[in-house]
């Protein structure tokens, strides 16, 4: 009871910063928003083409912008205000919804607007994540940083629980019912973090240069422990990302309507959020390594069992599975990048951290939908399962220092700028 009530009490004081209390808050609505409009986006594409490609093409739309502008990005959050930049990029998200929303009452019966949309909302992510990731340092004590990464991995999966049951619910309703209330909620993500007040990032000596932009995909490179970590997982959610797919899913294989899709998108989150209350509860210390890629290996097992099953709660168990695997090797993967970063430089590491987040989220996508066009739904899944698997395997081999990792570093590397 007392080692309870002490977790408890570290907790609430965690929560009492406002900053972070405000950058949670605003982070959960825009989470919720974008898993709503996620459903709504891939059920009505797929409504008027039925073509598997056109789900890849969503994450296609939004992988392009996301990594021309990401590593520029990173420099600008390493330059300006953290928390301004997302507040920019949440007004950003909030003009696409209201595209979106045009769009449909305006009697949508063709794909490519909402794609033109999807880039316009790849620009605003390619800002929103390199500042986001560089700005939760600044917002707690040192002392508090493992517990504040749970509890904001934690704040995202209970989006991915809520989101995609809400958007499949108010789906019925219509689309843009869907679109209206992600405009709703973006709004007031806004005004949040327009009341965040953050430190300003440390005066930077050196000239804006290609020398200086490069600067994060240097240190992740010399730091063999943080590039096997993120390349990782890189590879495994690239070819074992079935998400993508579940539309095709839903309609083709089980049958059901766009709440059932909503119930299924939902699945990943109910896992993953399992994991991360249990972590913000109880923060992992020992054995970091192989516990990583016992989640990866997992994470394609479950992928396998979900691209063979043709029942609706089985498939829901796989999902509900693959999305505790993947958080196990996100809160690490997350941990390791932020604790061996010095602030001067964090958003640019978060930069191309975030490229390799994208790359196998939305080139994923495409990835899983150029597949299932040339092989067909099952196979397409299955074969992404077998290869994240024997990534896995590959990454134990070529990377043994993360394989044998038992703790994770001591304290984050701080310069001026940094909070504590």
């Amino acid at each position: 009871m007392t080692s309870s009530g002490s977790d408890g009490q570290r907790l609430g004081r965690l929560l009492a910063h406002p900053g972070f209390a405000r950058f949670l808050t605003a982070r959960l609505a825009v989470s919720i928003a974008v898993q709503m409009q996620t459903v709504a986006v891939g059920w009505q594409i797929y409504a008027i083409t039925h073509d598997p490609l056109d789900l890849g093409l969503i994450g296609l739309s939004q992988f392009l912008p996301f990594v021309l502008l990401v590593l520029p990005a990173g420099h600008v959050a390493d330059r300006q205000n953290r928390a301004r930049i997302l507040a920019a990029c949440y007004a950003l998200e909030f003009l696409c919804a209201l595209l979106l929303l045009a769009f449909t009452l305006a009697g949508l019966t063709v794909v490519w607007p909402v794609f033109a949309v999807m880039v316009l909302f790849g620009v605003a992510r390619a800002f929103s994540m390199p500042a986001g990731q560089a700005l939760l340092p600044n917002l707690v004590p040192l002392e508090h940083f493992s517990r504040a990464v749970a509890v904001n991995s934690s704040t995202w999966q209970v989006s991915t629980i809520a989101g995609p049951a809400i958007g499949g619910l108010v789906y019925l309703l219509g689309p843009e019912d869907v679109y209206g209330s992600v405009a709703v909620l973006l709004a007031i993500a806004v005004v949040l973090m327009i009341g965040v007040h953050a430190p300003a990032p440390a005066p930077q000596t050196e000239p804006d240069s290609w020398h200086t932009l490069l600067e994060g995909l240097r240190f992740v490179w010399q730091r063999k422990i943080i590039l096997g970590a993120v390349s990782l997982d890189l590879f495994a959610v690239l070819f074992g990302g079935a998400t993508a797919l579940l539309p095709a899913y839903a309609h083709d294989v089980l049958h059901i309507g766009p709440d059932g899709l909503g119930i299924l998108r939902a699945a990943p989150g109910v896992g993953a959020a399992l994991i991360a209350v249990a972590f913000a509860w109880r923060p992992l210390h020992r054995r970091v390594g192989p516990l990583m890629f016992a989640g990866v290996a997992l994470f394609g097992i479950a992928t396998v069992v979900f691209g063979l099953s043709e029942s609706f709660v089985v498939s829901l168990l796989a999902l509900t599975v693959l999305g505790g695997a993947d958080m196990v090797s996100v809160y690490i993967r997350h941990l390791l990048v932020q604790l061996e970063t010095p602030d001067a430089i964090r958003g640019r590491v978060s930069a191309v951290n975030a490229v390799f987040i994208g790359a196998s989220n939305e080139l994923g996508e495409f990835e899983s939908g150029l597949t299932a066009a040339w092989w067909g739904l099952k196979p397409a899944v299955v074969v992404g399962g077998i290869a994240s698997v024997a990534i896995a395997g590959l990454w134990m081999r070529w990377f043994p220092a993360l394989r044998d990792m038992d703790r994770f570093p001591e304290a984050p590397a701080r310069e001026a700028g940094g909070s504590g």
